[in-house]
């Protein structure tokens, strides 16, 4: 391209459709089970996140989970159809991660209940062990 001269563009045809997603990427997509789908996918992202704090290698993450690199290297890159929810959960916690589930009563407007993956801050979390613990030795 010469200098000053404008790279050409070429012009759309019709207007563009955008819609706002609903908040699940496979739900949108209409990917069966998009919610576990989705958990799944969250769950991953903290295994992931939890392996780079350590720094581990997919060698040693690998080690520490019980399976082959080549599972870390899918788990990673979000090939999860060889997990299930339950398996991501035990690598959570093979990792020192803590795993909380939270069951409530789903809205009357929705047929069936979601499953949700919420990541607590790890600062919220020490001051609020602390603040227990704080309330526990002013009880004694």
């Amino acid at each position: 391209m010469r200098a000053g001269k404008k790279p050409s563009r070429k012009k759309a045809h019709g207007a563009a459709l955008v819609r706002e997603g609903s908040g699940n990427v496979f739900a949108d997509l209409r990917v069966p089970d998009s919610s576990e789908a989705l958990a799944k996918a969250e769950i991953a992202v903290q295994i992931a996140s939890a392996i780079e704090r350590r720094g581990f290698t997919q060698a040693a993450a690998a080690e520490k989970l019980g399976v082959d690199q080549a599972d870390v290297s899918d788990l990673v890159r979000g090939k999860l159809s060889g997990f299930s929810t339950d398996r991501l959960i035990r690598f959570l916690n093979a990792l020192g991660q803590d795993v909380d589930i939270v069951i409530h009563t789903s809205p009357h407007a929705r047929r069936l209940g979601k499953v949700r993956v919420k990541e607590v801050a790890e600062s919220f979390m020490r001051r609020y062990k602390n603040a227990l613990r704080d309330l526990g030795k002013r009880s004694h």
